[in-house]
């Protein structure tokens, strides 16, 4: 009897709904080759809903969610919303409500994807950043004191745990070993300044890694692993990081690896449910025209499905991502795909029944 997941969609805002829509696409397009099914739930979640109601993700619907075995965002982002709302208000409380305490972000260049390094290919650039996703300076901890008068002060502090340094290292080695690489994890942090969390940091680092006698491990400073991701990113395999510095050195990775069009990400609870989505903005000037890239709304949906264990069906759509990059489409910007959003979805689609491989 073939297994029936149930998947909540939250198309969010702008052209998320449009590439959210291409994804589905995919993933029913394989589903019946491969003996599961997908039951998509809609969420009505975003900013038209935040302006209709003043509500950004309510308690009961954080119920709902608890309830599907994984969310598949568009993108959260509304011109009219004064900027912060609606990340606070849908993604952090999604991330801290479900414990997604993994942002998992494949960096890799595929094949006639251009990347802004000289003499960098796709064997060069091929690793992965596990970033904590609910501790450090994204908990919201701190305050104002006299705020509004010249004396104002502003503290935010940055939270971290033991337990949730612990397990998002360990889940970092555990990655390292699944993957057909150099198996080594680099701790990313800053300990010659932040002395307190990233000297906790180290600690548990070096002690989990005792544990990994089959995995190397280095470290490197935040700043130091900028300019290693832009002049030699083949020295990575898997970088482990605080909260903060994971989503700054993230959005490079998308950038060296071809830009957000081609970016995915899932926000991992490995014990609960998790949410996966591309890594690009909602794009709300591209709405309804057509025009906006879905490969990283693919990509997501396809790493949604490895970690739901439907691995063959995740390679059926990464192989056939591959192979529009390589041969179909001009470029990765809107407009200048030489296909439409939903043309390039059906290329994906067909290509992924095919089975392709490349």
């Amino acid at each position: 009897m073939s297994k029936t997941y149930k998947i909540g969609v939250i198309g969010g805002d702008g052209t998320g709904p449009e590439v959210v829509r291409e994804g589905i696409k995919v993933i029913k397009a394989v589903e019946g080759l491969e003996g599961f099914k997908c039951e998509f739930v809609d969420f009505d979640l975003g900013g038209e809903r935040y302006m209709k109601t003043g509500e950004t993700l309510p308690d009961s619907v954080i119920e709902d969610l608890k309830k599907v075995d994984a969310i598949y965002l568009g993108a959260i982002g509304h011109p009219d919303v004064k900027p912060g709302i609606l990340e606070k208000g849908i993604l952090l409380k999604a991330r801290f409500s479900l414990d997604q305490y993994i942002n998992l972000r494949p960096v890799v260049l595929y094949e006639g994807v251009e990347t802004p390094l000289k003499d960098k290919g796709p064997e060069d650039i091929n690793f992965t950043v596990v970033r904590e996703n609910t501790e450090g300076l994204y908990c919201g901890a701190g305050g104002f004191l006299k705020k509004g008068t010249p004396d104002e002060v502003a503290i935010q502090e940055s939270i971290n745990s033991r337990q949730g340094v612990e397990r998002c290292i360990r889940y970092a080695f555990e990655v390292a070993r699944q993957r057909d690489k150099e198996k080594k994890v680099t701790l990313c942090g800053k300990t010659n300044v932040l002395t307190f969390a990233h000297d906790l940091w180290e600690r548990t680092f070096n002690e989990v890694a005792e544990e990994y006698s089959d995995i190397k491990t280095d470290y490197a400073h935040v700043d130091a692993t900028c300019m290693w991701m832009v002049k030699n990113p083949e020295w990575f395999d898997v970088i482990v990081t605080d909260n903060m510095f994971g989503d700054i050195i993230t959005d490079l990775g998308a950038m060296i690896q071809g830009g957000m069009g081609i970016a995915a990400g899932g926000n991992i609870n490995p014990q609960g449910v998790s949410m996966f989505e591309p890594i690009g903005g909602s794009a709300p000037k591209y709405t309804g025209q057509n025009v906006i890239n879905p490969l990283a709304a693919i990509c997501a949906g396809g790493m949604m499905l490895d970690i739901l264990g439907e691995k063959t069906a995740a390679d059926r759509i990464e192989n056939a991502v591959k192979k529009v990059v390589a041969e179909k489409i001009k470029s990765l910007s809107a407009g200048k795909m030489g296909y439409g959003t939903k043309e390039v979805g059906d290329l994906v689609a067909e290509l992924a029944v095919d089975g392709v491989k490349v």
